[in-house]
């Protein structure tokens, strides 16, 4: 595996990785890396409603179409989204099963809450 670092920008970092296969693991830590970006996130959210082409999402953001792009390619990458050409646009489309592994992850601090609001209901309870 060959990871290659570019710079962008003083603030952003363009990686790619070369020679490796996608394993659940890998899979895995792109999308919570995909998912931790308030933008891609936003992005997520419109393309939920529906497929997008990237210039109406391009929209709903104040960054370049070009970066908006580029926060798409990573939600790609992740297997969150798909890409379609359709004439000459580039329309993305929801692929949520990734997100799975955010819920399973989630998931396993459910019991933490469900145990604290127990406790809180109990000690509610013999305050009356």
């Amino acid at each position: 595996m060959v990871r290659i670092c570019l710079p962008l920008t003083s603030k952003h970092i363009l990686t790619y990785t070369i020679g490796m296969k996608r394993t659940e693991e890998t899979q895995q830590n792109d999308v919570f890396h995909a998912i931790s970006d308030p933008t891609r996130r936003g992005l997520l959210d419109l393309i939920a409603r529906g497929s997008q082409p990237v210039k109406v999402l391009a929209q709903e953001f104040d960054m370049t179409r070009p970066a908006i792009s580029q926060h798409l390619r990573v939600l790609v990458e992740a297997g969150l989204i798909v890409e379609k050409k359709v004439g000459r646009e580039h329309h993305y489309q929801l692929q949520a099963e990734p997100l799975s592994y955010v819920h399973n992850w989630v998931q396993q601090y459910e019991r933490f809450w469900y145990d604290r609001l127990e406790l809180l209901g109990k000690h509610l309870d013999m305050m009356e």
